[in-house]
């Protein structure tokens, strides 16, 4: 009884010190900062490249919250970042509480609000968090599954807190990066339709949150996970691989609420598998921030560099592409000479019928070796088995110039910001193929 009394009082003493350590480190984290404030919530929500998963952290927490003077917090208003849970808000509490990194990987959150956090006024704050689950397909991450609920608690989390302090809040954007499982795991499902569901249930769920009547946008980047797929096959002209990323582009090119983040593609990928790693989460994250700033500022939507329209003449392919900063240009440095600079045309016995590929002005120009109508006008589909990333991964070498005046400094080194061009998949048809 004695000995069952002691262990009571030992436990006792162990949930009261416990207590007051959370406690002492909620006030200690609790943003000090004076005054009215506006706080912008832009999270990031999708799969494993939401996550960071695999992308060793070079972020320093430390300096993320001195650096910017505390304008840059949490869903709880604090500076606690990473330690992540897919489900559980208990256990990532209890995660970040005992600075458990399993889930500390590097966000592309973390360079989205390093680059925007300098253009805001010195009374925002930007609220940043990650949401999602791993190997999750679209229709896993759609409402009501578990990750989705979380996502929209933390939402309201970051809401309450702000309003307890006496400050506004909004949701301007979520970004959006999703889109592997998709690819590999071939679901036959309406990647579209879906994406369109998904998003009508977010801008109403977070609306209701924040009770703001701005609609939400998405920022949305591509996956270019193809060589990832079982069935995968260069110039394999019945291949779906290409469905997806082509569905996103289209979104970003078509979708008034959707904005470019830009294709995975140009960046190193971890062991060369799937994710890219801590500089590209860096570097996307940057392209991020440029559309939120857009998005904020209430400028013209960016869809970034995408193809506008297609038109067949003979033997020739003349593609017509919404250049963001001219001049188009094929680096083969930045990433890795690929065929044709990723151009296919393949015909429907698996024959790449490209002859000739050249630049003029906005327009790529291809010549074929005999018609291509009919043919699958690709770009982007191709790469070696199982490879990702931009040496042996699906890729193109096209991109604009954005990169001679956008500029990221990462670890001392500086990398140009170009937009590169979004992988895609079409047809050629008799008549033009217009997609403006």
């Amino acid at each position: 009884m004695k000995q069952m009394r002691r262990i009571l009082i030992a436990l006792g003493i162990l949930i009261v010190g416990f207590a007051i350590y959370t406690l002492a480190v909620i006030i200690h984290d609790r943003p000090s900062l004076e005054g009215h404030k506006t706080v912008i919530c832009i999270p990031v929500y999708g799969q494993s490249y939401a996550l960071g998963e695999e992308a060793k952290r070079i972020t320093n927490y430390d300096s993320l919250r001195i650096k910017y003077n505390g304008r840059i917090v949490t869903e709880k208003m604090n500076y606690v970042f990473g330690y992540f849970d897919h489900s559980s808000r208990l256990k990532q509490f209890v995660k970040r509480l005992l600075h458990y990194d399993r889930k500390a990987f590097e966000l592309s959150v973390y360079g989205m609000a390093e680059s925007l956090i300098t253009e805001l006024g010195g009374d925002t704050i930007l609220c940043i968090f990650p949401g999602g689950h791993g190997q999750n397909t679209i229709t896993q991450l759609s409402k009501p599954a578990p990750p989705y609920n979380k996502f929209i608690e933390e939402i309201e989390h970051a809401y309450q807190t702000a309003q307890e302090l006496g400050w506004d809040f909004q949701v301007p954007a979520v970004c959006w990066m999703q889109g592997e499982s998709d690819i590999a795991e071939y679901p036959d499902t309406d990647y579209k339709s879906l994406f369109h569901e998904m998003y009508d249930n977010l801008n109403t769920d977070i609306k209701q949150v924040t009770h703001q009547t701005n609609d939400i946008r998405i920022i949305c980047y591509q996956s270019s996970a193809l060589t990832k797929g079982i069935r995968f096959k260069n110039n394999n002209f019945e291949g779906t691989e290409g469905k997806t990323p082509e569905t996103q582009m289209e979104l970003v090119r078509d979708d008034s609420m959707i904005w470019a983040m830009g294709p995975t593609y140009p960046y190193d990928f971890m062991r060369e598998a799937l994710h890219i790693d801590a500089v590209g989460q860096k570097r996307i994250g940057d392209l991020a921030a440029k559309s939120a700033l857009g998005i904020i500022r209430n400028e013209p939507r960016f869809i970034g560099l995408v193809p506008l329209k297609t038109m067949v003449e003979g033997n020739s392919v003349s593609i017509i592409f919404h250049v963001p900063t001219p001049p188009l240009c094929f680096d083969t440095v930045q990433v890795a000479k690929v065929d044709n600079y990723g151009f296919n045309i393949i015909r429907q016995d698996n024959t790449d019928i490209i002859s000739d590929v050249s630049l003029q002005g906005d327009t790529v120009l291809i010549t074929c070796v005999e018609s291509p109508l009919g043919c699958k006008i690709r770009y982007g589909v191709n790469g070696e088995y199982t490879k990702g990333g931009r040496l042996h991964g699906p890729r193109g070498n096209l991109r604009d110039s954005q990169g001679e005046w956008r500029k990221v400094t990462i670890n001392g080194r500086i990398y140009p910001q170009d937009n590169w061009c979004y992988i895609f998949d079409i047809c050629a048809r008799e008549s033009n193929n217009s997609t403006e």
